[in-house]
């Protein structure tokens, strides 16, 4: 049995729920956004794999190696600034170079999950206009200028979808996140009128995560955690697994309130469906 064949269940030719389709995922070298192109890798989209610095190339590079090995199927790394004016148009261009049909030069890009963001957490007294401009651009322009640059590209017969990775700071109000919960709810003001504005052609929708054991989750502090915590130990599935969950997790339950997430399940949760 291939190595595709064994990965996704299949046998002989049985075609894949996503067979054909074009995707882009933003901040797709990690966390989140790794486990997000493994999930449509497996269910075989095609993907544009982006990334920002430049000490994140060889772990893309590697990633989609091992995407294209396992499930058969074409994995571009691209290195775009999100936060920088130009960096989601430069993402739909080296799309439109690598994917267009070689006949008819025609592109159709079927998923866009917008995944990458950046995080701080600073009292209102020590907010400031460049982390502001920082966290805003990337987390909210840059999805904006990336629906733009697509937005031609687009499916004409609704299949298309639009996946916004939103937090559950935009609603919940924790302290030192004014900047950051709030550009999480202007994402899902936007996803809302994009909603509208694409309906014909895609579904759009947003997800807020709680606690996911990420990099970004990694470096929250005590005090954070504990906040958190309150939501974390409601949460049907957060109660710790001593025989199944990492050490540190398990030993940081009291004060995280449970544990978080892996990103792999949160993906499994959350599918993009043809």
């Amino acid at each position: 049995m291939s190595s595709r064949s064994a990965s996704t269940n299949l046998t002989g030719s049985a075609p894949r729920v996503l067979e054909g389709k074009v995707a882009i995922v933003t901040g797709g070298s990690r966390g989140i956004g790794a486990a997000t192109c493994e999930n449509l890798a497996s269910k075989g989209a095609s993907l544009v794999i982006n990334y920002t610095s430049e000490s994140s190339a060889d772990k893309t590079q590697q990633l989609a190696q091992k995407l294209q090995d396992t499930y058969g199927v074409k994995c571009l790394p691209v290195q775009a600034d999100m936060g920088s004016e130009n960096g989601p148009a430069h993402l739909v261009e080296m799309t439109k170079n690598h994917f267009s049909h070689p006949r008819s030069g025609k592109l159709q890009i079927d998923i866009i999950v917008n995944n990458a963001g950046v995080a701080s957490n600073l009292p209102v007294e020590e907010c400031n206009s460049d982390d502001f401009a920082f966290l805003y651009n990337v987390n909210v322009r840059g999805p904006l200028f990336l629906m733009k640059a697509a937005s031609p590209y687009l499916p004409h017969d609704r299949s298309g979808r639009v996946v916004n990775v939103s937090s559950v700071s935009s609603s919940l109000g924790f302290e030192r996140q004014s900047v950051y919960g709030g550009t999480k709810a202007a994402l899902e003001a936007m996803t809302r009128s994009w909603a509208r504005e694409f309906a014909e052609r895609a579904t759009v929708n947003a997800v807020n995560p709680g606690p996911v054991a990420t990099d970004m989750y990694a470096g929250t502090t005590e005090e954070f955690q504990r906040k958190m915590s309150h939501w974390t130990i409601n949460s049907p599935l957060a109660a710790i697994r001593p025989e199944v969950d990492r050490k540190d997790l398990v030993d940081n339950a009291e004060i995280a309130g449970g544990r978080p997430v892996s990103s792999m399940v949160l993906c499994d949760f959350v599918e993009v469906k043809s």
